[in-house]
């Protein structure tokens, strides 16, 4: 980091002192539930500002401008959904893999959605979309492939394996635009039982 960018963070730092751990959860919830609803292009600060009872000018002071608020909106909620998730089968991660992501589709889909283009014009902002939302999952996706090569159920070189992060991540993305439908737990779980697992040449489908 520059002594410039270094300078620009503390004071970033020292204005968002001002308001508690506590409130910037409240400012963060409303600033994504805004994104899902309306969009990026519709999201404002006066609209976060009259959403959390909050001042223009103190959303401005603490942040700066939107793309700064809704990047630390992302970074602010980021949570742990799939890491966790180690069955000891690679057949078993990726079913409650697949169960996971399908039961948050309904509140992920329209976030990605929403910031998908705004993001491709603004480099911060990708970078943060990719961290928080995008990067955990394929990373945790890849590991369930990786351990269950490494414990002999599908061979190193499959393949198939590369591909399956993609394939999850990007059909619960796709389904509402082809069918106007979430990718939701029971679409992901045939999805994963028709497409996936014969892939990697595993798995019957569940009873």
């Amino acid at each position: 980091m520059s002594p410039q960018e270094a300078a620009r963070e503390q004071a970033r730092t020292s204005r968002r002192s001002k308001i508690t751990p506590e409130r910037a959860q409240e400012l963060y919830a409303a600033v994504l539930d805004i994104l899902r609803e309306c969009g990026y292009e519709a999201l404002t600060m006066e609209g976060v500002a009259s959403r959390t009872r909050c001042g223009k000018s103190t959303l401005y002071r603490q942040w700066g401008s939107k793309p700064e608020l809704v990047v630390a909106a992302l970074h602010g909620t980021r949570r742990v959904l799939l890491p966790g998730i180690d069955t000891g089968t690679l057949v078993g991660d990726l079913r409650e893999a697949a169960q996971t992501i399908g039961t948050a589709a309904r509140r992920d889909t329209p976030l990605v959605h929403a910031l998908s283009h705004a993001a491709l014009q603004s480099p911060e902002l990708l970078c943060a979309l990719r961290e928080t939302l995008i990067a955990p999952e394929i990373a945790a996706i890849d590991a369930m492939v990786r351990r269950g090569a490494e414990r002999g159920e599908i061979p190193a070189d499959t393949p198939a394996a590369e591909f399956v992060s993609v394939q999850l991540l990007g059909v619960m993305r796709a389904r509402p635009m082809l069918e106007g439908k979430y990718a939701d737990e029971a679409y992901l779980t045939r999805f994963m039982e028709s497409a996936v697992l014969p892939a990697l040449g595993l798995g019957a489908p569940a009873p």
